[in-house]
């Protein structure tokens, strides 16, 4: 009688080849949206505010190229909803090749385009559609990424398995922070004539290999389940449907992902403006800084992924808030003493090491909070809405907040520090409300 429950081994292996095979998928897809994402903004403080934009106040170039940059994340929540409606209708699998086609479309585009002083206000504006399809394609292309790792993977591990296309961003990061520090090193003239178009360019290479990729798996179980349950029944629009049963999610949700944008666009994006204008270090060895930081949370964020799974995930990310909160202030004292080995620490100790304790665990945190009818839609909400204020304004806050101090970091300090105390607020109400286990079809 005990053996009538047990699963065969030979099926037990075939779901753990499938489950590998849909997260490497979902790694090297997330991996090519996160560089093509963020080499736009390594790119808007160091090139695209000169080429791009009248440049008779550096400041208000520099503003300027960023609010191209915040664009990205503002067309961010159409393409979570225009994506999460067809991914939870029609399937994840498809919505993943597509945005992918339409992030590396863009990307390709961007090096190709004219400078200001060649088209005049032609420039900016082909350089702002080309930002918005970029938005549009990373805001439909992560909520599928992590779901098809969350619902392929075992009950107990899906904190471990949602964090691997985590990952992405992380690789991303380093491939765009790396790419163009290698870049950098060309002659100036050079690399500002060609340079770094090449890095834009490049990345029809990748997305052809990461298109091959994900047209080569198969379409998530949960969401199978899920679709054959409710055949032949109004399922209506899940976007109202998820605002119905889930309100109290959604804004718990948007209020925890408040820090990891602002942290990561502060340390990631604003710190080699920082570290280069206001403090007076080469440029390429801010970037390899932050790649550097980048190498490190390639493996603390699977790491705390699985924390997650023992402890549950809002009491991780509640934790990260905290320590967060707790790091930035000795982060920027040692930033601002222009001591190379000390810059180093600034930027990996909090950014490498404290903040994959929330990206960790932050996908399979989102995925909990709605059942698979409406999960594709939720989670690409909360993550790309959220995002507006919480990743997309934070480096022209931090440009504003320095100018408004005489370059004084105190105020960007306190700024992080609020956006951390609200993540972990909204942590702690996720455990209370009972939110750590996932829903099942």
């Amino acid at each position: 009688m005990s053996g009538l429950g047990r699963v065969p081994a030979a099926a037990v292996r075939t779901r753990e080849q499938d489950v590998r095979k849909v997260v490497f998928a979902s790694l090297v897809g997330s991996t090519i949206e996160w560089y093509d994402f963020f080499l736009y903004g390594v790119v808007a403080g160091i090139v695209f505010n000169q080429l791009y934009f009248p440049v008779h106040d550096p400041t208000i170039s520099i503003m300027l190229a960023y609010a191209t940059f915040a664009v990205g994340f503002v067309a961010r929540p159409l393409g979570g909803l225009i994506f999460g409606h067809f991914g939870d209708r029609l399937g994840r699998k498809t919505m993943l090749v597509i945005t992918l086609l339409m992030m590396g479309g863009a990307t390709v585009v961007i090096g190709l385009l004219p400078t200001y002083s060649q088209t005049g206000i032609a420039a900016p504006l082909l350089l702002l559609l080309m930002r918005v399809l970029q938005g549009i394609g990373i805001g439909g292309e992560w909520g599928g990424a992590v779901l098809m790792a969350y619902e392929y993977a075992p009950e107990g591990k899906r904190g471990f398995y949602a964090s691997i296309p985590q990952i992405g961003l992380s690789l991303g990061l380093f491939m765009a922070s790396g790419v163009m520090a290698l870049l950098t090193m060309l002659p100036e003239a050079s690399f500002m004539a060609w340079g770094w178009r090449a890095a834009f360019i490049a990345s029809i290479l990748l997305v052809a290999l990461g298109t091959w990729i994900r047209s080569n798996i198969d379409e998530s179980p949960e969401f199978l389940a899920a679709k054959e349950e409710s055949r032949g029944r109004d399922q209506g629009l899940p976007f109202a449907t998820m605002m119905r049963r889930y309100p109290g999610n959604v804004a718990l949700g948007m209020g925890a992902r408040y820090i990891d944008g602002v942290f990561f666009n502060v340390f990631a994006v604003f710190s080699i403006v920082y570290l280069t204008k206001y403090v007076g270090m080469e440029r390429t060895f801010a970037l390899w800084t932050v790649c550097t930081a980048a190498v490190v949370m390639i493996f603390l964020i699977p790491f705390f992924g699985r924390v997650s799974d023992r402890f549950g995930r809002p009491q991780t990310y509640a934790v990260g808030s905290a320590l967060l909160c707790l790091s930035v202030f000795p982060a920027f004292a040692l930033l601002s003493t222009g001591n190379p080995l000390l810059v180093v620490l600034g930027i990996v100790l909090p950014f490498g090491i404290v903040y994959p304790i929330c990206y960790g665990p932050e996908a399979a945190l989102f995925a909990d909070l709605f059942d698979p009818s409406v999960r594709y839609t939720g989670v690409s909400f909360v993550y790309q809405f959220s995002g507006i204020f919480a990743s997309g304004i934070t480096p022209m806050i931090a440009t504003w907040l320095l100018a408004k101090n005489n370059n004084d970091p105190f105020w960007l300090c306190a700024y992080v520090v609020f956006a951390g105390v609200v993540s972990m607020i909204c942590a702690i109400l996720i455990a209370r409300r009972g939110q750590r286990t996932a829903f099942v079809a």
